[in-house]
């Protein structure tokens, strides 16, 4: 059984902060930390005291984490960022709701003496001679401790005290990694038993010494189980100080998701019922659509087998009734209703990554869609509603990431300078903006009409599925655009507009967009949903001042038609939704891109100039590169030799956002590689990376280095041997989540037991029958008029059956789950030699 953690974070916006630059605004941007790890940093917002960033992440963390971390900071071109403020989450606050944390939070003060970090270790004994008890406090060693000198460092020095008595170690310059080994022997003096408490701090020559951190041992533990090994520091215990709002706030989303991940076989059962919901007609799917047109005629009078798969319904709507009936037993069906409409975005992103894993996405979304298409009465409130169909079509949009549509290589942000004489007129503005604006739709309209290319054919088919449904559902000829609609609503409402409209979110650029160019983003946005909506609701609304667009948006309607034709026409013999896919094969690129290498032993280069420009790639077997993407000659580093991968101090070669990796030779000796990158962000998402694909290596190291050995010596430790131990721990099991890891079925078909955990008592009481009451035809008939309004005897069985089997397979997963529960307490109650 493997064990999971993760946070899900968005960071989505914020308000009121205070003004920083001289102007009256600020430049935010936010920083989240896990324990002492960055893990992102939000794109800036220029200008702004209430900026918004809508930034999504998934973190990937040890179980063993403490706290999530917000800081907020103001950029400046010149000198240092400077602080607004910060939010502090403890993991037990975020784990206390299983929904997590989604509220505007105030930011509050940063305080040096709470900012700590790092860990000490400490071996203490308690001795007993003839002049009485005494401590002795092994102050081994300490790392990670937070830098409080400009220079990146500290110069860290121990006090410890029991009772009314204190002794300090010797303090040791310019290391967060410092190395004590001194021993402090304190006597026991009359009174009560006192505790341990040892503290660190930062000499300084001139001004206060600077706090670092604390550990404190109550006397109930010195007495029985006297501490040895490494502990956490901890700032000095005081209330939480809350701002009142002054500093502002944000609005934050978190969600802790832990998990136990039991062996495939125990969630096969599971998963072969939600299979049986999306089985095709060449499967059992056959026997079920044969079932229901045997039933139709019976019900509109038209002999039997006169209706054929893909005919058109020419009765009224008892074929969708009794369709809706049949879908309504099935599991996934039974799921859907299990689940409140602000669940339904996680259940269907594990949805899609189950029936990918599969490689059944394609009959998923065309069962999710004949089931919405089916229940929709009025053809304007197709897909316009937090369905699980919904859902699902926008997440199989997003693991696709099916299309490049670019907006940022259009120079948005330029401006055209305009000669008048005199006060420019409104009418020249509004002619001068419609020039500006038609410029910009030419090019997009035509990078996204000839994009068909470029869908993937799993997405293509899935649309053409869609098509054909719709047509079928709406036959009749005001409902002609009605299938370009159902397949546009998602095409260009969820995906063009908003990439036009914020392409920071989709990866199109590094940075939020000034205020100047978001306002035309804006109106780019608007009038590609206007074309997607086909025109429709062109003149009506409060939007009448884009009506000089018209004429221009009129004209690619029907080259949008024509498009949305040729993007359904492919052939269906390729199955939708590709192979199954549980693991990126060895052989695909899964990052590159140019970095700085630092060569291998500069003799006398300076640092800056010991670094040189190199394209890598990496992939499950190697990370190569090259001198450029083009050149011929490559050097390559086997990816299973990777034995760890870590930031480095920046004081380590006075340079920012460096990595190293750490590989090791046949001959088992360590070397180091050392890159920069550009920015904090691209350092999170190669460090992520080559931890992913280094994964499955064995012999990890425990711990590292994280400066370089220059100078005869460490610059993190000091140490003076080029073999000495790391210093400080390693961060293997710190990722993030991206749209190309590789599926893991077992941890989505255990997220939707989860989720089916929460609805089996109303799972119980709508569809499971009673067995003190009278199970006859008659009385389900009777039943079935209260409970599912409209539902045939026969419907209410087979959703009752469905229910059943899905009580059957949590219960037979509940006792797996205890099972293995059991092995390990008794594992951890026969300690570390117990077998």
């Amino acid at each position: 059984m493997a064990k999971s953690s993760s946070l899900n974070v968005r960071v989505v916006e914020g308000r009121a902060l205070p003004a920083k630059d001289v102007s009256g605004s600020s430049d935010p941007y936010c920083i989240v930390k896990v324990d002492d790890e960055v893990v992102a940093r939000t794109a800036t917002v220029w200008r702004s005291l209430s900026p918004f960033w809508g930034e999504e992440y998934t973190i990937h963390l040890p179980l063993d984490f403490h706290h999530l971390a917000f800081y907020v900071l103001d950029e400046d071109t010149v000198g240092h960022d400077d602080i607004i403020g910060k939010i502090s989450l403890s993991r037990e606050a975020i784990a206390a709701d299983p929904r997590g944390i989604d509220s505007w939070i105030n930011l509050s003060r940063v305080d040096p003496d709470a900012e700590v970090q790092g860990e000490i270790c400490l071996d203490v004994q308690m001795l007993e001679d003839a002049r009485g008890r005494c401590l002795h406090c092994h102050v081994l060693q300490a790392r990670d401790l937070a830098p409080r000198d400009i220079t990146g460092t500290s110069d860290p020095f121990a006090r410890v005290f029991w009772g009314s008595q204190s002794l300090e170690t010797s303090t040791i310059k310019k290391t967060r990694f410092p190395h004590w080994d001194e021993v402090l022997e304190l006597r026991e003096m009359p009174g009560a038993p006192a505790p341990l408490r040892v503290e660190l701090w930062d000499w300084d020559m001139v001004g206060k010494n600077d706090f670092l951190g604390m550990v404190e041992f109550p006397p109930q533990v010195l007495q029985q189980n006297a501490p040895s090994g490494w502990f956490r520091l901890l700032p000095f215990p005081r209330a939480e100080e809350d701002s009142g709002g002054t500093l502002g706030a944000l609005r934050l989303k978190v969600r802790l998701i832990e998990d136990r991940i039991l062996p495939s076989r125990y969630y096969q059962p599971l998963t072969e019922l939600l299979m049986e919901s999306v089985l095709g007609p060449a499967e059992v799917g056959a026997s079920i659509l044969q079932g229901i047109w045997m039933m139709a005629p019976r019900a509109s009078g038209i002999p039997p087998g006169a209706l054929a798969l893909g005919s058109q319904d020419p009765g009224p709507p008892p074929l969708s009734a009794v369709l809706a009936q049949e879908d309504a037993a099935s599991p996934l069906a039974v799921l859907e209703e299990l689940t409140l409409g602000d669940c339904r975005q996680d259940l269907a992103t594990k949805l899609v990554k189950l029936f990918l894993g599969q490689g059944r996405a394609g009959p998923f979304l065309d069962y999710l869609t004949r089931r919405e298409v089916t229940r929709t009465t009025d053809p304007n409130t197709l897909f316009r509603s937090n369905s699980l169909a919904s859902k699902a079509m926008e997440q199989f949009m997003k693991e696709k990431k099916y299309m490049e549509l670019d907006p940022c290589k259009m120079d948005l942000g330029r401006t055209r300078r305009i000669s008048f004489k005199g006060a420019p007129s409104e009418e020249h503005v509004r002619d001068a903006s419609l020039g500006l604006l038609t410029g910009y739709l030419g090019p997009i309209v035509e990078a996204i009409v000839g994009s068909v290319g470029r869908c993937p054919p799993a997405m293509r088919l899935a649309f053409k599925q869609l098509h054909q449904c719709v047509e079928e559902r709406f036959p009749q000829a005001e409902h002609e655009d009605v299938k370009y609609l159902a397949i546009s609503g998602f095409l260009f409402l969820r995906f063009f507009a908003p990439a036009i409209l914020t392409p920071k979110l989709f990866d199109l650029r590094d940075q939020h967009a000034d205020p100047q160019t978001s306002r035309s983003l804006l109106l780019l946005a608007k009038a590609v949903q206007s074309i997607g909506n086909l025109g429709q609701q062109l003149g009506q609304g409060k939007e009448l001042w884009m009506a000089p667009l018209h004429p221009f948006l009129q004209q690619s309607i029907s080259r949008v038609r024509h498009f949305l034709d040729q993007l359904v026409d492919v052939d269906e013999e390729e199955e939708a939704g590709g192979p199954a896919r549980a693991l990126v094969a060895p052989s695909v690129i899964v990052r590159e891109g140019y970095l700085l290498k630092r060569k291998e032993e500069p003799a006398s280069l300076a640092t800056r100039f010991a670094f040189k420009k190199r394209y890598f790639w990496l992939s499950g077997e190697t990370l190569s590169y090259s001198k450029s993407p083009e050149w011929q000659m490559r050097s390559s580093i086997p990816v299973s030799r990777i034995r760890a991968v870590e930031r480095v101090d920046e004081g380590a070669f006075q340079l920012p956002h460096v990595m190293q990796v750490v590989t090791q030779d046949p001959a088992s000796v360590l070397h180091t590689t050392y890159l920069q990158c550009k920015n904090v962000n691209e350092l999170n998402q190669w460090l992520s990376a080559l931890r992913k694909a280094s994964a499955p290596n064995p012999d990890k190291l425990a711990a590292c280095h994280p400066g370089a050995f220059r100078s005869s010596r460490w610059t993190c430790c000091l140490q003076a041997e080029r073999s000495a131990a790391g210093c400080s721990r390693t961060h293997s099991a710190v990722t993030l989540g991206d749209w190309s890891d590789p599926l893991d079925p077992d941890a989505e078909i255990q997220m939707v037991y989860r989720r089916l955990l929460l609805g089996r008592d109303q799972l119980r009481m709508k569809f499971q029958e009673d067995p003190n009451t009278d199970s006859s035809p008659e009385a389900d008939a009777e039943k079935s008029s209260g409970a599912t309004e409209g539902a045939c005897p026969n419907a209410l069985a087979r959703q009752r059956e469905a229910a059943a089997r899905l009580l059957e397979v949590l219960e037979d997963l509940d006792r797996a789950h205890e099972e293995f529960q059991q092995r390990e307490q008794q594992k951890a109650a026969l300690g570390p030699l117990g077998h």
